[in-house]
């Protein structure tokens, strides 16, 4: 693990600032300034909102993934002292910088070569990108291990089981238990599904989050990559992790022991409060969190999920289990499914059979070397895309 500076400053490194995660990792530095300094800010495109980031935060390095962007970002950081850069290269040299912590929030599997390059130098890394570790599974965990790096989970749900789960006495754990809100449809039926628009999945009752993870929520396909994600952090076999509906988003999960008892995690539905939980770790800090009443909310309520209105949770499960580049082909289809779904080229409902499809005919092999996982990735990605332009022409 690097070591923090004499001064008790944290150095701090932020892949994806322009994001939601970003934003917010950024709020939270913002209001604890004596504890952190941004030393790197690392966005796919957006040159103006990393600007204006590296003028109020003053890093020593900006980098845009996209070269297309690099000229805008110059030009509106010219006179300042702050390095700029652009193109995936330069997104891995930032990483590379020895930094203490790493926020981790490139969301997808593109973001994964960068969450192992903090991993493999032994940094604090914040995990927002929950796909980095569906894909990569036991083998991104060995490199924690072999490492010496820390992985703090940043999913409300996974960090409160990390807050919850007795670690001394693994023994005594029965299960995990995931909750999730159900997104906008958790009451429709396949009949209303079916006529689902873009428009209608982007927005969540009550998380502020961006076009993919709002789809992934309206699927539940988000609860079916966090399942596996829970499966790699906390080493509990598929059939000890539960999902249960839980509409007020309050409860963010909760672990259950041998003796009958299970203890949960409350907090707002607000990613202020896991953001802060990472970046500070070991020690909590202040957020601009409002503060959980009880006595207003009054009612807290849970379901089981419909496995047929949610069927990528009966295919989270069997990829779980199939194992091997089974995830990494559930989420590579996953991600390519629900950008052809937000151009409107194929429908809510296909999402999911899209990607049983590509998971049902690529997902046997073994998952050996990281090499494995850039291979199927990819194969997953050209065939979904086939299979897109062919449900688009029904």
């Amino acid at each position: 693990m690097s070591v923090a500076k004499s001064n008790n400053i944290r150095s701090v490194t932020i892949l994806g600032s322009t994001g939601s995660i970003g934003c917010k990792t950024i709020d939270l530095i913002e209001l604890n300034p004596e504890r952190f300094s941004v030393d790197v800010l690392v966005a796919n495109c957006n040159a103006e909102k990393l600007a204006e980031q590296a003028k109020r935060l003053n890093p020593h390095l900006v980098v845009v993934a996209q070269n297309e962007a690099y000229l805008p970002l110059k030009e509106a950081l010219f006179g300042y002292n702050i390095e700029v850069a652009s193109g995936s290269g330069a997104v891995i040299d930032a990483t590379r910088r020895p930094t203490d912590f790493v926020m981790a929030a490139i969301i997808g599997a593109i973001g994964l070569e960068s969450t192992l390059v903090a991993i493999q130098r032994g940094a604090i890394v914040g995990l927002a990108n929950k796909e980095a570790l569906v894909c990569a599974g036991s083998l991104m965990m060995t490199e924690v291990e072999r490492c010496h790096a820390t992985l703090i989970p940043v999913d409300s749900e996974h960090s409160a089981i990390f807050q919850v789960l007795d670690v001394e006495n693994y023994d005594s754990v029965d299960r995990i238990i995931l909750t999730a809100s159900g997104g906008p449809f958790r009451t429709f039926d396949i009949e209303q599904m079916m006529s689902i628009i873009p428009e209608d999945a982007i927005v969540n009752p009550n998380w502020s989050m961006g076009a993919k993870t709002s789809v992934d929520s309206a699927t539940m396909m988000n609860k079916g990559l966090e399942l596996i994600e829970a499966h790699n952090l906390f080493g509990l076999a598929e059939d000890r992790i539960d999902i249960l509906i839980h509409p007020q988003s309050i409860i963010h999960s909760m672990v259950s022991y041998i003796d009958g008892s299970i203890l949960a995690h409350l907090g707002m539905p607000d990613m202020q409060i896991p953001i802060s939980l990472a970046l500070g770790w070991p020690k909590r800090m202040s957020t601009l969190s409002k503060k959980l009443d009880l006595s207003k909310i009054a009612t807290l309520t849970f379901e089981a999920p419909d496995p047929v209105r949610f069927p990528a949770l009966c295919l989270a499960r069997n990829v779980l289990r199939k194992g091997g580049v089974a995830p990494t082909i559930f989420n590579a289809s996953n991600e390519i499914s629900v950008g052809a779904f937000l151009e409107g080229r194929i429908g809510f409902l296909d999402i999911v059979r899209l990607v049983e499809q590509v998971v049902d005919k690529l997902g046997d092999a073994p998952l050996d070397a990281f090499s494995d996982i850039y291979l199927y990735d990819n194969q997953a990605r050209q065939m979904t895309k086939d299979l897109v332009a062919k449900f688009a022409h029904k």
